[in-house]
């Protein structure tokens, strides 16, 4: 299975793909999605919409990861990248995938084992995990560690549903 983590954000959007065997993962591609921070929040969100497509169209990911939005201290940079958020999770709904949210506390927990990890405890995982990765930056890796979490989530799902009661 092809999953595809994403990372939201309206300046950058952070991208991950990985292929999940059972717990078997290996890294397929990373990179993050830049829009002209001068430029229309209008344009900017059709920006971030056509480059996802171009990317599921020439990866066919089977499954997506979202990262869920955590709350800032200036409303409006919470509301910005909640829309964004919108246009990640319409674009990937609406390729056909089924898609899953994730809070950053459970990446965290799942990626590394607790949920207060830093980011850099985050980004080595998930260079242990995928070794031989080249990460683009910290967005892709975030991203990388939701897809990560997305696939643990569902070998646990496929283990749980073998077991007979």
């Amino acid at each position: 299975m092809i999953i595809l983590g994403l990372d939201p954000g309206l300046g950058t959007t952070g991208w991950g793909l990985i292929f999940a065997d059972g717990n078997r993962l290996r890294h397929i591609a990373n990179g993050h999605i830049k829009t002209e921070t001068a430029a229309p929040l209008a344009e900017r969100l059709v920006t971030l919409d056509a480059a996802l497509t171009d990317l599921i169209l020439q990866h066919r990911p089977d499954g997506a990861a979202v990262e869920e939005v955590f709350v800032n201290v200036n409303p409006q940079s919470t509301l910005k990248l909640g829309q964004a958020r919108g246009v990640v999770l319409l674009n990937a709904a609406r390729s056909g995938m089924a898609v899953g949210e994730y809070a950053a506390r459970l990446v965290k927990k799942s990626v590394v084992g607790v949920g207060n990890a830093s980011k850099d405890q985050v980004h080595a995982m998930v260079r242990q995990l995928l070794p031989g990765t080249k990460i683009v930056g910290a967005d892709a890796a975030d991203a990388l560690a939701v897809a990560i979490t997305h696939a643990h989530h569902l070998a646990s799902a496929r283990s749980l549903s073998k077991i007979r009661f």
